[in-house]
């Protein structure tokens, strides 16, 4: 079967809309079982072929990722198709994406369904192709990292509605994401590049078909039917709550345009200067390390026991700053200060503090002077862009760090280990350090410029 190479990009294809013709509510196939016709190939070289009623996706050498795309583009929409893949062999769908001149040379790019029958399981987590990298691992839920079934047909099903994205794979909810980047563009699927060892593997795709959806079922993101139970929502839309994020408990620590529940540490205000909010951001200015115009750390105005927290920020070169939890106030002789266990924020490229402590235990994500964050693998975002850092504190003691939707450490407050641990670090003479059963949360002002947004709470058991 010969596959039709596109020659041109699709910049002249983003005005069609796939299936205009059909009835609203009708379901229609994208592939008719017998041909490739509607389906264009982008990328490398990797081969195409219709067999036994599926299109089989063949490895190559040496060659790019490799694509076969409809040669319309979709905005709302589920898709629903089955797929079977060899062992080892990491592929994807993808929805939403695009091939343009005018982004490095017509690459395709954008929302990336996986398929990845490896140990690590991320299968209908969702992948930013050439863009941003992972969106949506799937690190925090073992049970769709079960759902795959090896060496069979699965099932896939995504939703696409206004700026949320929701993938299940064999019936079981993996990925609610909120991000707006990217309205519409075409369904694709993915030939990965392969190592030597892989070439010649084979990845399945049959009963492919699309539902187009009106602007009314679009509007519907949170009927019991499409929500689904989605156990975590990665939320991109700034400062704001999905009903299902409701649903799960959160809600929002910081309103993204007032200091409403916030207050300076050892102060009944927010500080007069040194943070400002402004665009839905709240800031910590740079001081080049004076002390003149530094506003201080800050801190929540309620106490927290149990709870699990989320944020973005966003560094600045050299950074360094940090989010304290358990806080509490404290007056000695040199004066007040406000102690916790902190997840350490810093640029750990620039700034001498990640050379310093012990086995890295003052770098990004850290819990700082104590545990050090695990390097590989983890996904540290450039300067300039949102890193997600999440905090959970169960009330049997156990503690993790997350970074990118990654688990960077994990540790009991109250063990020995933890114990052995204070009495090395510098909180060695603070009785009872990081034991505390409430306290409040920190945002740190170590004189360099750090911006918040997007903080979430939700108290645990």
């Amino acid at each position: 079967m010969t596959v039709r190479v596109a020659i041109g990009l699709f910049g002249m294809l983003l005005g069609v809309v796939g299936s205009a013709t059909a009835q609203e509510g009708t379901w229609r196939p994208l592939f008719d079982g017998g041909t490739l016709e509607g389906w264009l190939r982008l990328g490398g070289e990797a081969e195409y072929r219709v067999e036994d009623g599926a299109i089989v996706g063949v490895t190559k050498a040496r060659t790019p990722n490799t694509f076969l795309a409809t040669e319309a583009v979709y905005s709302d929409f589920v898709l629903e198709l089955e797929f079977r893949v060899d062992a080892e062999l990491n592929s994807g769908v993808q929805v939403r994406s695009e091939s343009r001149a005018d982004y490095r040379n017509g690459v395709v790019h954008g929302y990336q369904v996986e398929i990845d029958p490896t140990a690590r399981a991320w299968t209908a987590g969702i992948y930013d192709e050439q863009r941003r990298g992972w969106l949506f691992p799937v690190e925090h839920d073992q049970r769709a990292q079960r759902a795959l079934r090896h060496g069979d047909w699965n099932h896939l099903r995504v939703d696409c509605r206004g700026d949320v994205i929701r993938t299940w794979l064999n019936g079981v909810p993996v990925a609610y994401l909120v991000d707006g980047m990217t309205p519409r563009g075409f369904v694709a699927l993915q030939v990965h590049s392969v190592a030597d060892e892989l070439v010649g593997r084979q990845v399945r795709w049959r009963n492919i078909r699309l539902l187009e959806l009106d602007a009314t079922a679009a509007a519907e993101t949170n009927s019991a039917a499409v929500a689904g139970d989605f156990p975590l929502v990665v939320n991109l839309r700034p400062n704001t709550l999905t009903e299902r994020e409701r649903e799960l408990g959160w809600r929002l620590l910081w309103d993204g345009r007032t200091t409403t529940g916030w207050r300076g540490a050892h102060r009944d205000a927010f500080p007069a200067q040194g943070w400002v909010v402004e665009n839905g951001e709240l800031t910590v200015l740079e001081s080049g390390g004076r002390e003149a115009g530094r506003g201080g750390d800050i801190v929540t105005v309620e106490e927290l026991s149990a709870f699990e927290l989320q944020l973005e920020l966003r560094l600045t070169e050299g950074a360094n700053s940090g989010i304290k939890y358990y806080v509490t106030e404290s007056y000695d002789a040199a004066g007040g200060s406000a102690i916790g266990l902190e997840y350490q924020i810093l640029d750990d490229e620039r700034h001498p503090d990640a050379k310093l402590g012990r086995d890295g235990n003052r770098t990004l994500a850290s819990l700082y002077d104590l545990v050090p964050a695990s390097k590989e693998p983890r996904f540290v975002r450039p300067l300039g862009e949102w890193n997600h850092a999440r905090i959970v504190s169960r009330g049997d003691g156990s503690v993790e760090h997350w970074l990118n939707h990654r688990k960077v450490l994990a540790y009991d407050r109250g063990s020995t280990g933890f114990l052995e641990l204070v009495k090395t670090s510098k909180f060695k003479d603070w009785p009872g350090f990081g034991l505390w059963e409430r306290g409040h949360l920190l945002l740190q002002d170590h004189g360099n410029r750090v911006s918040f947004r997007s903080i979430k709470v939700r108290e645990l058991e």
